[in-house]
């Protein structure tokens, strides 16, 4: 079989490629015959890269590999770069092998091309899977396209941009938003662009919920929550919120010592929606921002813990406290 290695900051693309890889493998033996370790011992190490063939098909091995390549030092010594160079190459013939390396996203990380485990790495099947920059529709929309034929359905045009001007580049989630559109769209293959409407939370609606809170408009505050849920979870809606807050608290911050160019960088927006935002966030205080963030993360703590008596009701607290 091959050996692959996968680096980058998609790490939702990444997933996909090994899902893909292992979609191959015989579903009566799918337990044995996938494993996954994260950064395992040498010794743990040659003996996954060396195992031997199975009876039961194909077999697929994942190493997670973000300490070999992101430690300050040397991860193996050199006599057991050689053992696993050889290992690699002489992998046996049923054995699928996948070194893995996720990049924080947002943050510019580069692997260390001179290090010798990457130069045995990249010999093999070497990709880069690199967060689209949010200003590249064509990209994204090119993605989504091709996601909606994976699924068996079809996106019209004006149903992609609308769904890229409400989530971005957030793979995952307009991934779980096609997911949404299929069942809506059923018995129908295509999606169209009013169907992404009724499920969609805007950005402008997000910004209207956080600004009456900010303001203490309580009460309209309430009133734009629940138009919300009846589009999205409460936890959907908190997740959303909580994004938008911390890039929002980024730009506050570090929009005196930064130019538009940078914070765009930082932030994975697009340079116009950056000066936007900033102009809409003139007369709010950055303190507003960080306390509604500790409260819906608060909130957030309690659901998931099943310490809310009521999650809607957990939402509507913190957002008004």
């Amino acid at each position: 079989m091959a050996v692959y290695f996968y680096y980058g900051d998609e790490d939702y693309n990444i997933d996909l490629a090994i899902a893909k890889l292992q979609s191959i493998l015989n579903p009566d033996f799918a337990a044995m015959n996938f494993q996954v370790f994260d950064n395992p011992e040498y010794q743990t190490l040659i003996q996954a890269l060396r195992t031997p063939p199975m009876m039961f098909g194909n077999m697929l091995i994942v190493i997670n590999a973000e300490k070999y390549l992101l430690s300050q030092k040397n991860y193996f010594e050199d006599s057991e770069l050689e053992d696993i160079e050889d290992a690699l190459k002489n992998n046996p013939e049923t054995l699928n092998i996948v070194f893995v390396v996720k990049l924080p996203r947002e943050e510019n990380k580069k692997l260390d091309s001179r290090r010798k485990l990457y130069k045995i790495l990249n010999q093999f099947n070497s990709q880069e899977f690199q967060t689209f920059k949010t200003y590249k529709i064509a990209e994204i929309s090119a993605w989504i396209k091709q996601q909606a034929k994976n699924k068996n359905i079809s996106i019209k045009d004006d149903a992609t941009s609308l769904l890229i001007e409400q989530i971005g580049n957030n793979l995952r989630q307009l991934d779980t938003e096609l997911e949404k559109l299929k069942l809506i769209a059923y018995p129908d293959k295509q999606i169209t662009k009013d169907m992404v409407s009724e499920i969609s939370i805007s950005n402008q609606d997000l910004f209207n919920l956080t600004e009456l809170i900010i303001q203490s408009r309580k009460d309209k505050a309430l009133l734009e929550f629940k138009k919300l849920i009846d589009k999205k979870h409460p936890l959907e809606i908190l997740s959303a919120i909580q994004t938008m807050l911390r890039k929002w608290i980024l730009l506050k911050i570090k929009s005196k010592n930064l130019s538009s160019i940078e914070l765009a960088k930082i932030t994975g927006m697009h340079e116009f929606v950056v000066k936007q935002t900033l102009t809409k966030l003139k007369n709010t205080a950055t303190a507003d921002l960080i306390r509604l963030k500790e409260n819906l993360f608060e909130a957030e703590c309690k659901i998931k813990s099943a310490n809310a008596l009521d999650i809607v009701s957990e939402v509507e607290i913190a957002l008004i406290k």
